[in-house]
């Protein structure tokens, strides 16, 4: 069931700053009269324009976002204080409970579930939010057309059967349930577009996925051909470094090595040798010349020594003669002691030759250096090292190939747009049954529920006191009959019409609850008082009685006569006073 429980209104159209609020949550009928103290108060002018109708705009701008009438949304503002317009609605559905609050000047708009407030997507909604509102008609299960019908019958919604043709089809598919089927129909279309849009993907898909394969295989193939290359390569490689090895290997390069170190030692050797025998020919000579320098000397002595001069033979008596003595046997020790270094150095010589002994031959050597000798090793090593690296090196291509042939091409199946053509055909015909005018499941729902629309409709006609046959054809027209005279909405008088509008509202009703939920609240603005006689208000005022005792509605009676204040027990009065809207009542105002 939908129950709207409290409705709150703050500088909405002629309610001001001072918060009005109602309740909604019983289940009787409230007459609800004016009373303009701006005006007087006392005569019947003074009805008009209090804000009667401000309660039913309130109540369709929480639901809806707009009012009953077309007024601009800021033109809902209440004028004297221009801003801070506000209206709170709670209600319960299906076993929750709901508030909404809307406003302008900030823009609101805020729906909350069982108390938590829900966050619209659209993060720009600034009080306007679209999925919001959707939500909000989800839950009611009805349009603004449909509201305006059903809920909040009003003199200056256009009569159903005002309407043009295309209008009141609208209306009635969406009361007999056929905008339901439309609805699914369109969410059906939206199916299979996305079915239509699968199927593309999957041939897409199928496409790309052999293209791909394709692809792969010429890679493979290319792939199998730069292997078949590569090894061709390295099987040269492999050959021209092996057999540079083996060139290489001719040479026993370790007896090579010993070679130049036997050689290294030879030419030591002979070095020595030829310096000790060029020292010992060296010493001598020398000592040849010492020992003739020493008999020399020992001679220059002698006469020195009987003082004779060593050059000329006289006499020498003075000290001249004893500094060249002195001299000349220093030079005679002096050559005395280079004969015994001689003799030490010369020991030495030959005992080195003694040690050397014989050279023998001289080692025989590939290489002129042992530098060279020791490159051929490095580059035989160098050489050995490519070639096993060579040898070793793995396939580039092997397990790349063997990866594409097992992971990269990928089987190409068609169960799935087998799958997806089998539904899309399925939806198809679903579409038919939903959209054709001549299926059997329109024509059914159409058939049930105009035969209870019928029925209902010729009961209240019936209880209103208008003795008119009306009844709803199968294309959906309206039939107009008296007394077998066929006849159009305008030829009815405004309290007929005024009958027929009330009693297609209410079998509107009782379709719309049977198929969609029940709705506690009904407001009626004045229908009553236009062109209704006597019989016509009271036979009114009796259906409706009758209707919120058997039926628990809130059913609140907008009128213009006071005499109908004797006629019920609770009465809202809507008094405007300097220019504001407040309510006083005998039903409990919150």
């Amino acid at each position: 069931m939908f129950k709207i429980k409290t409705l709150s209104v703050k500088n909405f159209m002629s309610v001001g700053n001072a918060t009005q609020g109602i309740d909604f949550d019983r289940q009787d009928l409230t007459l609800v009269l004016g009373e303009n103290l701006d005006l007087g108060g006392d005569d019947s002018g003074a009805r008009n324009g209090t804000g009667k109708t401000t309660i039913i705009n309130a109540l369709s701008y929480a639901l809806f976002g707009q009012a009953l009438t077309n007024i601009k949304k800021d033109n809902l503002i209440n004028k004297t204080n221009g801003k801070a317009m506000l209206i709170t609605i709670d209600f319960d559905c299906e076993g929750q409970s709901y508030r909404i609050e809307r406003g302008r000047k900030p823009n609101v708009l805020k729906f909350y579930v069982n108390d938590q407030e829900q966050e619209s997507r659209d993060d720009n909604s600034q009080g306007d939010s679209r999925e919001t509102q959707q939500e909000i008609e989800r839950l009611l299960n009805m349009s603004h057309d449909m509201f305006k019908h059903v809920v909040a019958l009003n003199t200056y919604t256009e009569p159903f059967l005002s309407m043009r043709a295309n209008d009141q089809r609208a209306i009635i598919e969406q009361l007999l349930g056929i905008t339901m089927l439309s609805e699914k129909a369109e969410a059906l279309k939206e199916l299979n577009r996305a079915t239509k849009d699968a199927i593309q993907q999957e041939e897409a898909r199928i496409k790309a996925v052999s293209d791909a394969n394709e692809r792969i295989n010429n890679q493979i193939e290319s792939l199998e051909r730069r292997q078949t290359l590569w090894q061709k390569k390295k099987d040269s490689e492999v050959s021209a470094l092996q057999s540079a090895y083996d060139e290489l290997a001719k040479l026993d390069i370790e007896a090579e090595l010993e070679a130049h170190k036997l050689l290294a030692d030879y030419d030591r050797k002979k070095s020595q040798l030829d310096e000790c025998t060029k020292w010992i020919a060296s010493i001598e000579r020398d000592n040849d010349k010492q020992q003739k320098l020493i008999s020399k000397l020992e001679k220059e002595i002698a006469l020195l020594e009987d003082h004779k001069c060593h050059a000329c033979g006289q006499d020498i008596h003075d000290t001249k003669q004893e500094e060249i003595l002195k001299s000349k046997q220093e030079q005679k020790q002096e050559a005395a002691l280079q004969l015994l270094t001689n003799d030490t150095q010369w020991q030495e010589h030959t005992k080195t030759v003694v040690d050397i002994g014989e050279l023998g031959n001289r080692p025989e050597t590939f290489y002129s250096a042992e530098a060279d000798a020791f490159e051929h090793r490095s580059s035989m090593a160098s050489v050995l090292t490519q070639l096993t690296a060579k040898q070793q090196e793995p396939d580039p291509y092997s397990e790349q190939i063997q990866e594409m042939k097992e992971t990269a091409v990928e089987e190409i199946t068609y169960d799935t747009i087998n799958e997806l053509t089998r539904v899309k055909e399925h939806q198809e015909f679903l579409l038919k049954l939903l959209t054709n005018k001549d299926s059997f499941i329109r024509k059914k729902i159409i058939d049930q529920n105009l035969s209870y629309l019928n029925g209902r409709l010729a009961q209240y006609l019936d209880r209103i006191g208008l003795p008119h046959q009306v009844k709803f054809l199968n294309d959906l027209t309206v039939s107009i009959e008296e007394l077998g005279r066929e006849l159009d909405f305008d030829n009815l008088s405004r309290g007929e019409r005024n009958r027929l509008i009330l009693s297609l509202s209410w079998s509107f009703r009782d379709v719309w609850e049977s198929l969609y939920q029940p709705i506690n609240l009904l407001f009626i603005d004045e229908l009553v008082d236009s062109g209704m006689d006597a019989s016509g208000v009271e036979n009114s005022l009796a259906i409706l009685k009758k209707m919120s005792r058997e039926s628990n509605k809130s059913i609140w009676l907008v009128s213009h006569k006071d005499e109908l204040a004797g006629r019920v027990n609770n009465i809202l009065t809507v008094v405007k006073e300097n220019g504001f809207t407040s309510y006083t009542t005998d039903v409990e105002v919150v």
